[in-house]
């Protein structure tokens, strides 16, 4: 949704409807979620289940992973019918330890989530693959959960950062639960503004890997502008989706 945010914010209902039209299986809400009421969470599950939509996972801003937040992103995320609570990022760190303590605090919820059967994950930025110290901040992240806490692998920031996703997805079997289908272009002019298919991401490629090594649940497209309004540029990536998938 975060890539039809505009549109969402002006009629988040409609927009829903919209994509369903285009094909789109499942959606993923961004962190204002999180100020929704639970009454009007329980309306938006209602639009989601008259369009035969799913919510599997919710971006969640790293502030609402401690209590009391956690508990109420907890309700919302059942009433929504979302199987994965998303640490949208941890924010930029001033050094190692900073992404230590990141790792405890997702252990951390992903021990009091798990009695209500959700899950925690972690969706990456460009940051996350930039070294720190010789050490990439994603891997004190990955060494430092238990395999319990899954990852959510924006392509296109792990590209910008000069990182190879396809090394990480072998690195990590079974631990990459979704994907955030964004391209990105080497092209100073175009950089995230190229639609899927169009940059240089591996497509092919990548899904085969992440589908042999295990642990994809689902896939997501995520685009950050485009020379198209956004509702088309959302149908046209799937297109290309399509496409690639053959």
């Amino acid at each position: 949704m975060y890539s039809v945010r505009d549109e969402e914010k002006q009629d988040r209902l409609g927009t829903l409807e919209a994509l369903q039209n285009m094909g789109y299986e499942t959606v993923e809400f961004w962190s204002p979620y999180s100020a929704w009421t639970l009454d009007y969470a329980r309306e938006v599950r209602r639009k989601l289940d008259g369009l035969g939509l799913k919510c599997h996972s919710n971006h969640t801003s790293a502030e609402d992973f401690t209590e009391p937040k956690l508990a109420r992103i907890a309700e919302l995320n059942q009433v929504l019918g979302s199987r994965w609570v998303i640490m949208a990022h941890a924010g930029p760190q001033p050094d190692l330890d900073g992404w230590k303590k990141t790792a405890e605090t997702l252990t951390r919820a992903a021990t009091q989530l798990r009695p209500q059967g959700l899950k925690v994950g972690y969706h990456n930025w460009d940051v996350d693959f930039r070294p720190v110290g010789g050490v990439r901040p994603i891997d004190i992240l990955t060494e430092n959960t238990p395999s319990e806490v899954g990852f959510q692998l924006d392509v296109a920031t792990c590209l910008a950062a000069g990182a190879d996703p396809l090394a990480f997805i072998r690195a990590n079997p079974g631990r990459i639960k979704s994907y955030h289908l964004k391209d990105w272009s080497s092209d100073p002019q175009k950089q995230y503004r190229v639609l899927l298919g169009e940059g240089n991401g591996k497509w092919k490629e990548l899904l085969r890997l992440a589908e042999s090594v295990g642990g994809v649940e689902h896939y997501l497209i995520e685009q950050e502008g485009s020379r198209f309004p956004p509702l088309e540029t959302a149908r046209r990536c799937l297109v290309n989706y399509k496409a690639i998938r053959g």
